[in-house]
């Protein structure tokens, strides 16, 4: 896949897997929304309805921030099968903080739900990108 075909299936893309780990090395995935911002990668933690909110990926990312974000596409059809795989560090930053402004203004100009309502959850800031990637 050619670079900014990659940059551009992920800036397209509405959803991600985040994977992080613990000091252990313990992994967790969770699917995210995201924006591509430049070379950062933001998301945040929303008001959707969590079971708790002393999140997993925010202490992963306290004890280990190399994390990975997966985007991808399944077809029946196996000749559009593609993955992009995007590692990084992340840092947490509260949403009223500079650093939490910038990666909420990318995610609202993405996603609408973001323009009327800021969320009240730190935002996840992914830098030092590599990028890896596959099609058929």
């Amino acid at each position: 896949m050619r670079r900014m075909d990659v940059r551009r299936r992920v800036t397209e893309a509405r959803v991600a897997r985040l994977a992080t780990a613990d000091e252990s090395g313990e992994p967790h995935l969770i699917p995210i929304v995201f924006a591509l911002d430049g070379d950062a990668i933001h998301t945040c933690v929303d008001d959707k309805p969590k079971t708790t909110r002393r999140l997993r990926r925010l202490t992963d990312i306290a004890a280990n921030p190399r994390v990975s974000v997966l985007v991808d596409h399944y077809s029946d059809d196996w000749s559009q099968l593609w993955w992009i795989r995007v590692d990084g560090f992340a840092t947490v930053h509260a949403a009223d903080t500079d650093a939490g402004v910038t990666g909420l203004d990318a995610l609202a100009r993405k996603y609408p739900q973001y323009q009327s309502k800021r969320p009240p959850g730190p935002v996840i800031t992914i830098a030092g990108l590599r990028w890896r990637a596959w099609s058929a």
